[in-house]
């Protein structure tokens, strides 16, 4: 009896406040958005940092003839200097680091390299005794990249050492300052949303002031009081935090599936499977946040 009269209650306030309500619904809408945007772009980095960091390889270019400078003297790397890096790769003080690693010919990479620039004309001007050879090592963990680095960059015949994670690391840092900018953004949505529902809440209280004074003397509770208003700020809160995932879920098809993965087909990306993940946290930290807010706002204009 007592459920059914907190939920006519509730009814009654959400049709007769509706400018109030929709308040609340739009405000957790996008602070929502935001939050769950910050969640998706943290997903997104984990699933690159999974996938790239397993592919990441370091090469060891040696010298080309006639590159001078550093460890070349213009005659390109000779064989017993590319006979040592192979050794110090095999090494037992390399072992923990080095998963394996493929020696690349002059001939190898010409043929790699017409095979990428087929359409460009480079590949006529450029011949096979042009190209250094190289070394491509791929670690036990990549995120030792710079061990590899200091090991043979000095050695006698080594051109540079080049690791892939100088590429994918500013990608990654761009994808996490933008989740950063969205839960910063998040945060300050947060803080305005607290002001609005608190503010919103008690107007909603205050315009039944009347009832409630009745139910006061009638002998009713708090929590009886109070629990219409909740249910009813729960309600739109919910509203707002259920459009804000269905945006969410709709960004992810036209964005991210409809355009980047196609895009992009080399790397994975986030999909409605991570939506779905974070739509129940999402929905949750919503109600909860505003049932708080909600009794901490009525605790003076419903006390009995």
């Amino acid at each position: 009896m007592r459920a059914r009269l907190i939920l006519t209650q509730a009814a009654k306030g959400l049709a007769r406040d509706k400018g109030m309500a929709l308040a609340i619904a739009l405000v957790t809408f996008v602070s929502i958005l935001f939050v769950g945007s910050g969640a998706l772009l943290r997903l997104q980095v984990a699933q690159l940092e999974d996938q790239w960091f397993n592919r990441i390889e370091v090469t060891i270019y040696m010298c080309a003839p006639g590159e001078k400078g550093g460890q070349c003297a213009g005659n390109g790397a000779s064989p017993e200097q590319v006979e040592a890096v192979s050794t110090a790769l095999q090494s037992p003080e390399m072992k923990p680091y080095v998963k394996e690693f493929q020696f690349e010919t002059r001939e190898k990479a010409y043929e790699n390299f017409q095979r990428i620039y087929k359409d460009n004309y480079l590949a006529a001007a450029t011949k096979p005794e042009m190209l250094p050879e190289s070394f491509r090592v791929k670690l036990v963990d990549p995120s030792q990249f710079r061990i590899i680095n200091e090991e043979f960059q000095a050695k006698p015949g080594v051109s540079r050492v080049y690791d892939q994670h100088q590429v994918v690391q500013p990608v990654l840092n761009a994808l996490n300052r933008a989740a950063y900018m969205a839960w910063g953004l998040a945060l300050v949505m947060t803080v305005a949303a607290v002001l609005l529902i608190t503010t919103t809440i008690r107007l909603f209280a205050m315009s039944r002031e009347r009832e409630t004074a009745i139910m006061r003397l009638v002998g009713a509770s708090n929590l009886f009081i109070q629990a219409p208003f909740i249910l009813q700020s729960a309600i739109a809160a919910m509203f707002g935090a259920v459009l804000a995932i269905g945006a969410m879920f709709l960004g992810v098809k036209t964005v991210v599936q409809g355009w980047m993965a196609p895009s992009f087909p080399w790397t994975s990306f986030v999909g409605y499977r991570d939506v779905a993940l974070i739509a129940p946290i999402l929905l949750g930290v919503s109600l909860i946040f505003v049932a708080i807010a909600a009794a901490i706002s009525l605790a003076k204009y419903t006390k009995v």
